[in-house]
């Protein structure tokens, strides 16, 4: 976190981070949803000296949007994120499964 930031940017911060290792993101993928999703709020909020026009006037915020860009385009969610998903809900049989196998599996 940048330095002065306040106690409310770093306790989002860290819950974000927790939230998404916990759905299986590496730690490294983790800090960086975290700082970027962070730094976003900042700038939305006049906390930061510059920020992107996209920061300012996106009418979602970091927070409210949820990762939907992520998550959407032409192929979806990756393997990698279905297997994380199938791992977290206990899916039998998950490693040996195709992207197309697993998203049928979870219901997508």
């Amino acid at each position: 976190m940048p330095r002065g930031s306040s106690p409310k940017r770093e306790r989002q911060y860290e819950h974000i981070k927790e939230s998404a290792e916990e759905r299986g993101e590496s730690e490294g993928r983790a800090k960086e949803i975290a700082a970027r999703t962070v730094n976003k709020e900042r700038a939305r909020a006049g906390e930061s000296r510059t920020a992107s026009r996209t920061s300012v006037r996106d009418p979602k915020s970091a927070s409210q949007r949820g990762g939907q860009r992520s998550h959407t385009g032409a192929q979806g969610p990756t393997k990698d994120q279905l297997y994380a998903e199938a791992r977290k809900r206990g899916v039998e049989g998950r490693s040996t499964m195709t992207k197309e196998e697993l998203a049928r599996a979870l219901g997508r």
